[in-house]
């Protein structure tokens, strides 16, 4: 539920620190609001990068710029300087470092709920739960309503997919067009992250698919691999509209986590051995409005 409130900035409600710079965490609820501040000299490449364990920082970035300059490098190598006074967007899969002698202060409305934590072990690959969605029939609304307001209303559709993700520590791993595919350290938080995308992108009159799966998975620079990849993909692939299909794996994962799944029946999917089971979300009980309830 939301509700009216309001934040003392002097007074974090996390301090998370790492060499040369820190972030600030302050919670609303759902909405988590970062402010960083970097030192001169700071690098994501060799002061968080180590604590990541990603070749590049995953995390989606929006905010405002207080103080300092900064030069954010992308996978492609498309690069950008940002300074004060100027609002920000950072898609996932970029480097970045401080430039001069001010410190990079920041207000950040996305991606600080994780940010600065590790999310690998000690290998190179790490057990976690794959989320895919999409809009169904995106082709034959965009020809309908126009590319201008199919711009615009793809644009409310990944400003509200993401609020979810953020809400459920999600981490966008890519966008696929239409859809998202995303990475969770928790098979619950996946599920329910998936419900509150369905109810989101319904409030704009869409209807979004799912499909979930649990496995070993590899990091690399902006993106993900392993036969788990392809088995999430594999099962979105089988959901109707507005369907969460969850795999054998994930479902028996969730066990009384409060979310209720009936049996699609087994089914054998393209490129993996053998008859996988698959099930759909049939119903989520609603979780407080704490944060600490969704990060349980």
């Amino acid at each position: 539920m939301v509700r009216l409130q309001m934040k003392d900035m002097t007074r974090p409600d996390e301090v998370r620190p790492f060499p040369r710079g820190r972030v600030e965490i302050f919670e609303l609820d759902d909405v988590v609001v970062g402010r960083t501040v970097f030192e001169p000299g700071w690098h994501w490449a060799e002061d968080v990068k180590p604590i990541a364990g990603t070749e590049l920082c995953e995390y989606h970035h929006l905010g405002y710029v207080v103080t300092g300059k900064f030069h954010v490098v992308m996978a492609d190598g498309t690069s950008l300087d940002f300074g004060p006074n100027q609002a920000f967007e950072i898609p996932p899969g970029h480097d970045a470092w401080v430039v001069g002698d001010d410190p990079w202060v920041t207000i950040d409305f996305a991606g600080m709920r994780s940010f600065g934590r590790s999310v690998v072990g000690s290998g190179e690959r790490i057990l976690a739960t794959l989320l895919f969605t999409d809009i169904v029939d995106s082709t034959a609304t965009a020809e309908r309503i126009g590319d201008a307001a199919w711009r615009e209303l793809l644009a409310q559709h990944n400003e509200r997919l993401r609020f979810e993700l953020d809400r459920f520590r999600g981490r966008e791993v890519g966008t696929t067009g239409d859809g998202f595919l995303a990475l969770f350290d928790g098979s619950a938080r996946a599920v329910r992250c998936a419900d509150g995308m369905r109810s989101a992108a319904g409030t704009l009159g869409l209807q979004i698919r799912a499909g979930i799966h649990t496995g070993e998975v590899e990091l690399t620079a902006g993106n993900v691999r392993g036969q788990a990849v392809h088995a999430a993909a594999r099962i979105l692939a089988l959901a109707s509209a507005s369907e969460i299909l969850i795999s054998g794996t994930t479902h028996d994962l969730v066990a009384g986590s409060g979310l209720v799944f009936v049996s699609k029946g087994e089914f054998e999917l393209k490129g993996l051995t053998g008859p996988r089971a698959v099930y759909a979300l049939a119903a989520a009980t609603p979780l407080p409005s704490s944060v600490s309830e969704v990060r349980s």
